[in-house]
């Protein structure tokens, strides 16, 4: 199951660091940007091109010391086609090194529109007989805020499929509280999503004793991690907000059970973005993502220990 792997690779890498892969073409490094310039000229494709080789760069730094990647669909979507290529592409790679591969698209719908986005990121499509993947990834993120039952489509694809999905409970922003914090029968909506959550992810369990259904809980908001910690005991929690959005490792020790597993922390710009930091040169990007991933995870373990919560 989606859950087990993800497991095995946190407690193999000593790690619970995500890098989230949202490139900015104006954050990539120029010399990475004026080859595919020079080549495709200030086209879409030359930017599809300079950020699969970004990507790239920054996998073949992070592979071994990460259980996963998260690359947030809209970064790429915006160039149209060849920014999808780019997507396409940086998950086939990710996952041929070995990495868990969770597609950040937030998508909700209900019925056969549900089932659509299903098929195209979790499944697969059926085109007279000969079956195709779209999108290569093991996971994705979904919005439920139309309802449960925007979630049932999926649901079937991860029991039949081994993936996963993780379910928009609390989420890092600032203006979440405005929908999310308010009281219907005397619970926050987040609650009652977490609620939800909960009870669908028993029919999902793996052998890890975790749901391959999980829940998006920001760093940003700990002492609500804490009460969601203890309303979805067998819910992996997948938390944005790391860095440069201000969470701490302190922050987050709350989103984490007492077997120190239960939650993979995701840090975008504050990784891929490394390079940008006193005492490193843009030829040296990959190097410095490399450099943060492991003293994100280094913090992230120290905080675990000094609480009784290691993994391994």
């Amino acid at each position: 199951m989606f859950i087990d792997e993800l497991v095995k690779r946190i407690k193999e890498k000593k790690s619970n660091v995500v890098v989230g892969l949202d490139p900015r073409i104006e954050s990539i490094p120029k010399i990475v940007k004026d080859q595919c310039f020079e080549k495709y000229g200030n086209t879409l494709k030359a930017v599809g091109k300079a950020i699969l080789g970004f990507n790239k760069e920054i996998i073949d730094y992070v592979y071994d010391i990460v259980p996963a990647v998260k690359p947030q669909i809209a970064f790429y979507e915006q160039y149209g086609l060849e920014g999808l290529k780019a997507y396409i592409e940086t998950c086939k790679y990710a996952k041929e090194k070995g990495l868990v591969v969770i597609g950040d698209i937030k998508r909700g719908d209900i019925g056969s529109t549900s089932e659509a986005y299903s098929n195209a990121h979790l499944g697969n499509v059926n085109i007279e007989g000969v079956i195709h993947e779209t999108f290569a990834v093991d996971s994705i993120t979904v919005n439920p805020y139309m309802g449960g039952d925007t979630l049932e489509a999926f649901i079937k694809e991860i029991n039949e499929k081994d993936k996963g999905m993780f379910v928009l409970v609390k989420t890092s922003n600032k203006g979440s509280g405005q929908l999310q914090d308010l009281e219907v029968a005397g619970k926050k909506i987040y609650e009652v999503v977490a609620e939800l959550v909960d009870e669908i992810g028993k029919q999902s369990l793996g052998k890890c004793g975790y749901s391959s259904i999980g829940a998006v809980v920001g760093a940003t908001y700990k002492e609500q991690s804490k009460s969601l910690r203890k309303k979805m005991p067998k819910t992996y929690f997948l938390v944005p907000g790391y860095g440069a959005q201000g969470g701490t490792a302190e922050d987050i020790i709350h989103c984490f059970n007492e077997d120190g597993l239960g939650a993979v922390i995701n840090s975008s710009r504050g990784i891929i973005f490394a390079y940008k930091n006193a005492g490193y040169t843009e030829e040296k990007y990959g190097e410095a993502a490399r450099t943060e991933a492991l003293k994100m995870r280094d913090a992230i373990n120290k905080v675990l220990i000094a609480n009784g919560k290691c993994y391994y």
